[in-house]
C-alpha cells in the first residue's frame, strides 16, 4: 500500500469516527465509555496521519 493510499484510508476512517462520535453525542443519554473510546481512536488516527505526513518525502 502506498503512503498516499494509506493516508486516504486513515482519513476516511477518521471521518467515519467523527460521524459516530456526533451520533453518540447527540443521543439523549450518550454512552460515555463508548464515546471516550471513539475519541481516543480518532485521536490515534490523527496522530498516525500526522506522523506519516512528516515522514513523507518532499515532492
Amino acid at each position: 500500500m502506498s503512503l498516499q493510499s494509506r493516508l486516504v484510508t486513515l482519513s476516511e476512517r477518521h471521518a467515519a469516527l467523527e460521524l459516530r462520535i456526533a451520533e453518540e453525542g447527540g443521543r439523549p443519554r450518550p454512552n460515555e465509555t463508548a464515546l471516550a473510546a471513539l475519541k481516543r481512536e480518532k485521536l490515534r488516527l490523527k496522530e498516525e496521519m500526522e506522523r506519516l505526513k512528516r515522514t513523507r518525502p518532499a515532492s
